[in-house]
């Protein structure tokens, strides 16, 4: 090979064809050896011992707290509608008119039949002390006394039922009937649903596995019952946390035996109109005070259809695969339940570079390096 380098220098080979000078260049940098590959570089990091709070994490529905069916009470033909749909609506405040006319005359003609019945029956009372009547017809003006006034007081009820206003201060839906049609007739008409929407009811499930969990952490504290308040967070499909915040209000009574679940509502506060029923939200309610947990930064805690898993690097620097349980986050550390030790270390960069398997260069992450390994829980 020398030989056609010295005449590669001279110019001897001027003429040789390029391939075969590549071959020749080729031949001459193999004879050298392959340069070593150095391993992808990945830092990592002892877990961390930080506080977390255990929490149950449900999903759940938004419900207003309470709900009303408006109807038509008496027949007749609706006269006025109030509102306008989908408004907000005060207590009290007037919705439907049906016209009143009808009932207002029999009011009328009940009120003089009572005053007339009212009027014999004190007269007939008189003449009794006279002997100037028999007590029967003391006792029939009486009957047709109390009949009177009976009939009066169902009269002006009617009445009343043709004036239909806010049981409750909320949100009223669309008008079901319009104005000019006859509604009560054979039946109640529905008018128009109203809900309350402050404050705003979360119902959510709780299943049994989770249930006998909480009932097992009570008993470690040893407590009998719930406390008087239980916070709960609630946080929308959009929301990235848990940005609302109320208490549980309503346990029931037993295991829903068909779903193995025990249905919890819990009451919040919506005096910004935010939440809507029907929404569905993601529930957090902490089971007990903060404890110590192992904790790695949550982007290395990544998923499969196995769970959730972080990847490792052993002593001899090759890289693992270890699946998990997890908890809460807290200032970016997600909590690592069960599957990690204190001396483990965790990729915490570079895990494009880790495959399971494979040699890699370590490189000790410096705020971990600096704190050093986190005790084991």
């Amino acid at each position: 090979m020398k030989p056609a380098l010295s005449a590669l220098r001279t110019g001897v080979l001027v003429g040789v064809p390029a391939a075969v000078l590549a071959a020749v260049l080729a031949a001459c940098g193999g004879r050298g050896g392959a340069t070593p590959t150095t391993p992808p570089a990945v830092t990592v990091a002892h877990p961390q011992l930080l506080p977390f709070r255990d929490y149950l994490e449900v999903p759940g529905n938004t419900a207003a707290s309470r709900t009303v069916n408006l109807v038509a009470r008496v027949q007749g033909y609706l006269r006025k509608i109030y509102f306008r749909d989908g408004s907000l609506v005060k207590a009290g405040e007037p919705l439907f008119l049906i016209e009143p006319d009808s009932y207002q005359a029999t009011v009328k003609l009940n009120e003089a039949q009572l005053h007339q019945a009212q009027a014999e029956f004190e007269r007939q009372k008189r003449l009794i002390e006279a002997n100037a009547t028999s007590k029967s017809t003391v006792e029939s003006w009486q009957s047709q006394r109390d009949a009177a006034a009976a009939n009066t007081e169902l009269a002006q009820l009617n009445l009343g039922y043709t004036h239909i206003s806010a049981p409750f201060a909320g949100r009223i839906g669309r008008r079901q009937v319009d104005e000019g049609n006859l509604v009560g007739n054979g039946g109640a008409t529905q008018l128009a649903t109203l809900e309350q929407l402050e404050p705003m009811y979360v119902y959510f499930n709780v299943n049994e596995r989770d249930l006998l969990r909480v009932r097992q952490q009570m008993a470690e504290r040893q407590m009998t019952k719930l406390p008087d308040v239980v916070p709960v967070e609630i946080g929308l499909q959009t929301d990235s946390g848990y940005p609302y915040h109320g208490t549980l209000d309503f346990v029931d009574t037993g295991v829903n035996t068909s779903s193995g679940t025990l249905q919890v509502r819990a009451s919040f506060p919506n005096d910004n109109g935010a939440l809507l029923p029907g929404l569905f939200v993601k529930v957090r309610i902490a089971t007990g005070p903060p404890r110590p947990m192992l904790a790695v930064p949550d982007v290395a805690v990544g998923h499969d259809q196995a769970g959730p898993y972080v990847l490792l690097v052993d002593a001899q620097s090759l890289v693992t695969q270890r699946h998990v349980q997890i908890g809460g986050v807290l200032n970016g550390m997600r909590a690592i339940t069960q599957g990690l030790a204190a001396d483990d270390r965790v990729v915490v960069d570079g895990l494009l570079n880790a495959a399971p398997g494979n040699r890699v260069t370590v490189l000790e992450h410096a705020a971990a390096s600096a704190a050093g390994p986190a005790g084991s829980r």
